[in-house]
């Protein structure tokens, strides 16, 4: 677990005992509220997003509670807390998994597996010259997907087995904190069937999560060295065929952006959808995070928009009621719309 633990660690220092523990866990589940779309920009927490969708709440708690009889956090708040000195010592002595990048992977992680899974294992039976095989998967976009590849691909079929399996070994030989197993021992091939990544975590003795976390580090190593040199990688940059990375607005966002961008008031938007102003608000705060040249101006004045990020950085807090005490001119809603739109580029 101590992969785990100094990730949960490093969220705790990122985010100053100025959100709960439970935002670290809805982060790590990938919980598409505004809140946690928002933590994961503002606290530069975007790598950890949905990395740990299986993580239970139970899970979570044991988690947590194994820092703090180690004492490596302490409270200072309601379910708020700091990293002790033990804490920090054991952050800088134990490195985050390397690869993860969930942010800019998870969306497409499960396509991309299921793709690799499908390919190695049609490969492997091509070079043995065998037809009569069930796929490992079942998914038909993944299937079409295979023939387009088959088709187009400049390398030679009778090399593509061998240009697969050395372009694999390339990353994995070059990877840093990664274990090939976690991977390697799932494919299935000719004459050999992946095993489970249950079956896997016994072998390893890793816990479930423990596993899902290695998996998914090792599955971002190989996106990250091919979207890097996909040159270089001619058979696996094909995973990446018409892979666009997923509006990460919500759906309900999606429709006030379309109202928006018609003309609509935030009020005649409420009215519309039925909703309340503040959750149009929540949108809004949507947008400023992840609609590229979205215009906060006007929603805040620009003179409030400086005022507000001078506070957050002469005080080091993004803390709404700390700004606010120092601005009441700007309302709650105002200095989250400025946090989001330029609140992380002054943390980094």
């Amino acid at each position: 677990m101590s992969n785990i633990k100094n990730i949960l660690l490093y969220c705790l220092k990122q985010l100053n005992g100025e959100r709960t523990i439970y935002s670290i866990y809805h982060l790590l589940n990938g919980k598409k509220s505004s809140q946690t779309l928002q933590d994961a920009h503002l606290f530069s927490l975007k790598r950890y997003f949905r990395i740990l969708e299986p993580l239970t709440r139970d899970a979570f708690d044991e988690i947590f509670n194994h820092l703090l009889e180690k004492k490596l956090v302490e409270a200072c708040g309601e379910q708020r807390f700091l990293l002790t000195s033990a804490g920090e010592d054991y952050l800088l002595n134990h490195a985050q998994p390397y690869y993860v990048n969930g942010w800019r992977y998870q969306p497409f992680t499960l396509i991309v597996w299921e793709r690799l899974s499908l390919l190695v294992q049609v490969t492997s039976n091509f070079t043995f010259q065998e037809t009569k095989y069930i796929p490992i998967q079942k998914n038909v976009e993944v299937h079409n997907w295979l023939k387009g590849f088959l088709k187009s691909t400049s390398v030679p079929k009778a090399e593509l087995g061998k240009s697969l399996f050395f372009e694999l070994v390339q990353i994995l030989e070059h990877a840093r904190d990664v274990n090939p197993e976690v991977l390697i021992f799932r494919l299935t091939g000719y004459k050999q069937i992946g095993r489970t990544s249950s079956q896997i975590a016994k072998e390893l003795e890793l816990d479930s999560i423990q596993y899902h976390l290695e998996f998914i580090n090792a599955i971002h190593c190989l996106l990250h060295f091919v979207e890097s040199e996909p040159a270089r990688f001619k058979v696996l940059s094909s995973l990446f065929t018409n892979l666009d990375h997923k509006d990460t607005l919500t759906l309900s966002a999606r429709k006030t952006l379309v109202l928006l961008n018609q003309g609509f008031t935030t009020e005649e938007i409420a009215g519309i959808r039925n909703l309340k102003i503040s959750t149009i608000e929540d949108h809004l705060v949507e947008f400023a995070l992840n609609v590229k040249d979205f215009s906060i101006n006007s929603f805040v004045d620009e003179e409030i928009q400086l005022m507000i990020l001078g506070i957050s950085r002469q005080e080091s807090t993004r803390q709404l009621k700390v700004i606010r005490n120092h601005i009441k001119t700007a309302s709650y809603f105002q200095i989250r719309l400025v946090l989001a739109k330029y609140g992380d580029r002054q943390w980094n």
